[in-house]
């Protein structure tokens, strides 16, 4: 095992039902102390990926290593260095925050002076301190995921896993929770493994990604080596009709060309700067009426499409809560 990787997954495999492979020997090393974003459209293998990494389900075959104890032979060495954020819910409406990070605390058997401690610390972090004393029911929705955020951090795991962080927040304080996040990686030098809808979230936070579809890794790297990977531009083009959309799927420029919307066109070109001429040629020697072109370097959508030729989207909620309450009932 690569002495730096806190957990390698080695020919992970899970097949359902002895027919659906949702992972078909994946191999991923997460470095210790990286915040490593995963990837997927719906399907893909993450959610079954992130289960078998916390031990709630067991593999067909293959196993990881995960803060140096192997998944399947010792499973509750694993549970106990490891800390679940799910995208559900867990905390206690009717207790305060508090009350719900000692409520934790208790779970994990955390002494008490060190459990008092290590709370009044995390709520420092997430700027909670003043109404820890405040029933959760009254928190913002921004309140509410901070301390969902520091509940899996109570008994002081190694790595955590945040599955859909932000999910439901406005944008602003998206934004603020990333400040946390960063936060929390650096102070508490914890792993963390990162799912997330917002592309833009897993930019700003991902040391590296990895995007998986049908059960295999198709690219890991960093945002930016992701990025240069696809060595082109993106010119997208939104036709007055669906004939002159057709007609600019058919530019002979065009690496590739695909839809993106109603009567709008995805043009991949080697250099925008030389082929934007060209196209606008095309459309008047065709008489094509365009409402509107954009020329954009490429993204991380672009990566995620390049990839797995889907758009991300919302996926079915994740079954973590199951996960969070089952990871609670265990005793040192």
């Amino acid at each position: 095992m690569n002495m730096a990787a806190i957990i390698q997954t080695k020919n992970l495999t899970k097949i359902y039902g002895g027919k659906v492979k949702a992972l078909d020997n994946l191999n991923i090393e997460i470095e210790e102390g990286e915040v490593y974003g995963l990837l997927g459209p719906n399907g893909a293998g993450k959610t079954t990926t992130i289960n078998l990494l916390v031990t709630r389900i067991s593999p067909t075959s293959g196993t990881a290593i995960v803060n140096g104890y192997d998944i399947v032979k010792q499973s509750l060495e694993v549970r106990k260095s490891i800390g679940v954020v799910p995208q559900d819910l867990t905390t206690d409406e009717d207790l305060s925050g508090y009350e719900n990070l000692k409520m934790v605390s208790r779970f994990y058997d955390v002494p008490n002076a060190e459990a008092e401690e290590r709370i009044h610390k995390l709520l420092r972090m997430v700027n909670l301190e003043d109404v820890k004393n405040r029933l959760v029911r009254q928190y913002s929705g921004g309140m509410r995921k901070r301390l969902e955020l520091i509940a899996g951090l109570v008994h002081d795991p190694k790595i955590l896993f945040l599955d859909e962080p932000t999910l439901g927040l406005d944008v602003t304080t998206r934004t603020q929770m990333w400040k946390y996040v960063r936060e929390i990686q650096e102070k508490l030098d914890v792993t963390i493994i990162l799912t997330s809808h917002y592309l833009e979230e897993v930019d700003a936070l991902a040391n590296r990604i990895s995007i998986i579809d049908h059960g295999k890794v198709l690219a890991t790297g960093t945002s930016d080596e992701l990025k240069s990977n696809l060595k082109g531009d993106i010119i997208i083009v939104a036709m007055k009709t669906d004939e002159d959309a057709a007609t600019i799927m058919k530019y002979p420029g065009a690496i590739e060309a695909k839809e993106n919307g109603p009567k709008t066109v995805r043009l991949k070109v080697q250099n925008s700067d030389e082929e934007l001429p060209k196209l606008i040629r095309f459309v008047s020697d065709n008489s094509l009426s365009v409402t509107r072109l954009t020329v954009q370097k490429p993204s991380l959508d672009d990566v995620f499409l390049e990839y797995t030729g889907k758009e991300i989207r919302e996926e079915e909620p994740a079954d973590m809560r199951q996960t969070m309450m089952n990871m609670r009932r265990l005793r040192r």
